[in-house]
């Protein structure tokens, strides 16, 4: 069986580059164009990791993080263009177990 990303951005290309790439490295990708996409997709499937955009709409990184947190304990990989220090820390603490800035 294959590792299962979900890749969570609201940009297209985005989701479609990691998608290029993850599954040429041998990994099965789920794509979700926003937070809630994601929780409604994390009810029905597993996976071993969750790379996920901050800045969304309907429900944003942050909050889907905090909400994934309170039932899962899959390795959440925050991926935003906002690279201040105090998002990488509020992306930590509010679960994320790395953070990763824009343009990567």
């Amino acid at each position: 069986m294959k590792n299962k990303i979900l890749v969570v951005d609201d940009d297209n290309e985005i989701r479609n580059l990691l998608e290029i790439c993850l599954s040429n490295e041998g990994f099965s990708v789920v794509k979700a164009c926003d937070g809630q996409d994601a929780l409604d997709i994390l009810e029905k499937e597993e996976f071993q990791l969750i790379i996920l955009d901050v800045m969304m709409p309907k429900l944003n990184g942050i909050e889907a993080c905090s909400k994934i947190r309170r039932n899962l304990n899959i390795p959440i990989l925050m991926l935003s263009a906002k690279s201040e220090d105090m998002d990488k820390i509020q992306g930590i603490m509010t679960g994320a177990d790395d953070y990763i800035t824009k343009p990567f």
